[in-house]
This record gives structure tokens, C-alpha cells and sequence, in this order.
């Protein structure tokens, strides 16, 4: 997983081997769901473990068809009405055998597929699959946030 690369939202690319030792979680959003308040939730859970180390990564898609039409449109309702300045991809597709190779990978590998907004993968500091968790489980509960201490900390979750 440490060997995959995302097109960034802001141009360029996003390696994810460049946070190699560091816990990674991924995010599949959408702007138009009913969790897209989770965004908040996100940057907040990005804020308290940052400096210890954990990426949080947001991965657009029109997976479920509730995503904005273009990656600045996404972008600028991101920063416009959440703040974030967390590491964003672009628009990608999440399933099927267009899906982007993270998800597919996920896929293969641990038998998980996002099944709507705001599907959660902790990537370990060695590139496994610590956790998933669906739409349901918040950012910073504690299912998540224990999971995060414990990949943080080199215990395991």
C-alpha cells in the first residue's frame, strides 16, 4: 500500500511512500452526502494526531453520484466551509475495475470495499490494513481514535 500514488487535488501527486513509518487513514468523500459533516470531523481528528505522525487523506469520489463536478469545485467547498488542510486527491473512482489501485489493492487484499461516503482504512506505519470502519462510525470515535493511538504508538490497534 506504501507504493501507491494519487493524483493530488492541487496538481502534482500525492505518494503515499513519502509518510512511510507514519499511519495513514484514507477517506473516500463526497460533498453532497449526508456525512459530509464528517469533514470536521476529520480536519479535527487530522489537528490532535498530526504531530505525532498520522496523515489523514481525503479521496474524493462520484462512487455514490453525490460529488461535486470538478476537483476546484470540491476543493473550494473544502476549504470554504470546513478549513481543511488535510491532503486531498482528486476526483477518483473507488469500484469496479476502474477503480484507482489503492482500491483495488484494498480490495484483494483485505476483501474491503467502500459500500458508501465516508468509508475509513488505517494503513499502518508498515503499509497493512489496521482497520475499516463504514460511514456510520464517526472520526473521532473511539473505535477509531484508540485504533489510531495504538498505530501511533507501535502497538497495534
Amino acid at each position: 500500500m506504501r507504493d501507491m500514488q494519487f493524483p493530488s487535488i492541487d496538481g502534482g501527486v500525492i505518494d503515499m511512500s513519502a509518510w512511510d513509518g507514519q499511519p495513514v487513514l484514507v477517506v473516500n468523500t463526497a460533498s453532497q452526502c449526508a456525512y459530509t459533516g464528517q469533514y470536521e470531523a476529520l480536519q479535527a481528528l487530522y489537528d490532535t494526531y498530526r504531530d505525532e505522525g498520522l496523515v489523514v487523506l481525503a479521496v474524493p469520489s462520484d462512487a455514490f453520484r453525490q460529488e461535486l463536478d470538478s476537483a476546484d469545485e470540491v476543493r473550494t467547498f473544502c476549504e470554504m466551509a470546513f478549513g481543511l488542510d488535510m491532503p486531498m486527491t482528486d476526483i477518483l473512482p473507488l469500484k469496479g475495475d476502474n477503480a484507482h489501485p489503492f482500491y483495488r489493492t484494498l480490495r484483494d487484499q483485505a476483501g474491503f470495499v467502500p459500500r458508501w461516503n465516508f468509508n475509513k482504512v488505517l494503513i499502518g506505519a508498515d503499509g497493512a490494513v489496521l482497520g475499516t470502519w463504514g460511514a456510520r462510525t464517526a472520526p473521532m470515535s473511539r473505535d477509531i481514535t484508540n485504533a489510531v493511538e495504538a498505530a501511533l504508538t507501535g502497538s497495534g490497534p
